[in-house]
């Protein structure tokens, strides 16, 4: 027999439920009126971190929600092309980030503001560590939902080896330690390289999917800039030779360079590489019981440059996923509330603690959660938090797989040897004029202007000789 006390407790709990409850209806009408399960268009790959999010999300508001697979390279373009002929009925869709200011410009997705509380505004953005792939023409269009900033492995036992210690100091004066420059990582990768005792310098990437991230970091690092003030490119210059001419110089040392991203995990799992470069996704590959490397890779940050005689190391957010609001979507705040549920604290640290997906740590609370640190071990956490507090941000710019694709066609020319690098760097220089023409010079400049406010001011040094 329930008691007055009991009663009262009800009573109360109730109560203080009311509002979300109440907060909840609208939402559990929207589902009612979209009559189908919400459909989020997710790059092959990421099922693992999503699922969880969609039983969380039908749990907590009673909406089914259904995932549409495709290629992760192909993800952006369904989108596109789903604003155009909307057969697959997309609401939500985890596109890479660097494509969101093509995905805004076309109109095949939309703006967050007015489909529900402002981000702002929220909980969710006390943990938040990177949103400028989210932000374009003074809007937000995305939740960041994937920490991929680059990184660098290490063979723990070259590394540590006494031998090779002495060794090395004997070569070249300094110690043998992480690199915290490009220059030191490339003598140390000529140092390791011994193909004849079955050893490699490096596995770095030089395929056209990635080998333009590479140099951009070492453009970076030299002091370059990609344009002024008036959006004119400044590739051809003396950072962009460097880069270049640095990036040839380090041929020699590597093995597995055209290797495609599972692959080239798996050749560096081998053993006998001694430089890596990677995201989040690596460090699972290499950590995952029963791999050969797990316990025995050093981590390290983006090599960077000397600044007033003290290294300067690098960060670099190349990639990333995140969860937008698709154009024809019949029931936006629907959407909105769905993608502002799965980047969480909660539901994105189950998300992100999914050992087989793509996702890599992005909120703070990431760095803390058993499950994740399991996953990824502490200190790979700890050189990923450091990189996540202050990288230098992709181009997010209208066309920038067209910058990308150009800057890629011709550095794999030069790399190749058909060209020499001062001459593929004014190709690309104008190529990326005609593009810029195309689309408009002072919408472009306007662009770069607020995208370089957002480089941190940690790294500022590097660039201040360079600005324009």
């Amino acid at each position: 027999m329930p008691t007055r006390r009991n009663v009262l407790l009800t009573a109360a709990a109730w109560m203080a439920g009311a509002p979300a409850l109440k907060a909840q209806a609208p939402l559990v009408t929207a589902c009612e009126r979209l009559g189908r399960p919400l459909r989020i268009l997710v790059p092959d790959g990421s099922q693992a971190n999503v699922a969880p999010v969609i039983a969380g999300f039908e749990q907590s508001h009673g909406c089914r929600s259904e995932m549409i697979v495709v290629d992760l390279d192909d993800i952006n373009a369904t989108l596109t092309l789903e604003s155009i002929f909307p057969e697959l009925g997309v609401d939500v869709a985890l596109p890479a980030t660097f494509g969101i200011p093509d995905l805004a410009d076309s109109g095949a997705i939309r703006p967050l503001a007015g489909l529900g509380p402002h981000p702002d505004n929220a909980a969710y953005r006390k943990g938040e560590l990177y949103r400028a792939g989210d932000e374009f023409d003074g809007q937000r269009w995305g939740f960041q939902t994937d920490g991929d900033v680059y990184l660098m492995f290490y063979q723990r036992d070259m590394l540590e080896d006494p031998d090779e210690q002495a060794r090395y100091a004997d070569q070249t004066g300094t110690p043998l330690s992480i690199p915290q420059t490009w220059e030191e990582l490339d003598r140390q990768m000529a140092f390791f390289h011994r193909p004849d005792q079955g050893r490699f310098g490096g596995c770095l990437y030089r395929t056209a999917t990635y080998v333009a991230w590479e140099w951009w970091t070492r453009f970076h690092a030299a002091g370059g800039l990609p344009f002024d003030a008036e959006f004119h490119p400044r590739l051809a210059s003396a950072p962009g030779e460097a880069a270049l001419e640095t990036m040839i110089a380090a041929n020699a040392h590597l093995t597995g360079t055209q290797l495609g991203l599972f692959d080239n995990w798996a050749r560096y799992n081998a053993g006998d590489i001694y430089a890596n470069i990677g995201w989040g996704g690596t460090q699972k590959a290499l950590n995952m019981p029963g791999a050969r490397l797990r316990g025995r890779v050093a981590n390290g940050p983006l090599p960077g440059a000397m600044v007033d005689g003290k290294p300067l190391s690098l960060a670099y957010f190349n990639w990333g996923w995140s969860y937008v609001v698709a154009r024809h979507c019949p029931e936006p705040a629907l959407a909105y509330n769905f993608c502002k549920f799965a980047v969480g604290a909660k539901h994105s640290s189950d998300a992100v603690a999914a050992a087989a997906g793509y996702f890599d740590p992005f909120r703070k609370e990431h760095y803390s959660d058993p499950r994740i640190i399991d996953v990824y071990g502490r200190s790979f956490l700890r050189e990923h938090r450091r990189a996540m507090a202050a990288p230098i941000p992709d181009l997010y710019v209208v066309r920038r797989s067209e910058y990308f694709d150009v800057l890629t066609f011709w550095l794999l020319r030069a790399l190749s040897g058909a060209i020499r690098p001062e001459v593929a760097l004014k190709n690309i220089e104008n190529a990326w004029e005609s593009t810029t023409e195309q689309v408009g010079r002072t919408r472009q400049a306007a662009r770069w202007k607020a995208l370089y406010a957002a480089y941190p001011d940690r790294l500022r040094p590097l660039w201040e000789a360079d600005r324009g």
